[in-house]
């Protein structure tokens, strides 16, 4: 009976030990491929437009001179 008690406890320790690095690895995993990834899609998106705002505005200042 007394051999089984630090059994159970560290096999118990071992499965919750083993879901929590599941969990963290996890987190990082999804990290990794969807968070970064949409970070860098919205970054890319606004300098787009940024750019293409700033290409507006030098076309229709090109137009007032033109006139």
């Amino acid at each position: 009976m007394t051999e089984l008690i630090p059994i159970v406890y560290y096999g118990g320790l071992t499965i919750l030990f083993f879901f929590r690095i599941y969990g963290i690895v996890s987190f990082a995993l999804d990290v990794k491929n969807r968070i970064i990834p949409g970070i860098r899609q919205y970054r890319r998106g606004r300098a787009r437009s940024k750019q293409r705002h700033q290409t507006e505005q030098e076309r229709r200042e090109n137009e007032e001179q033109l006139c």
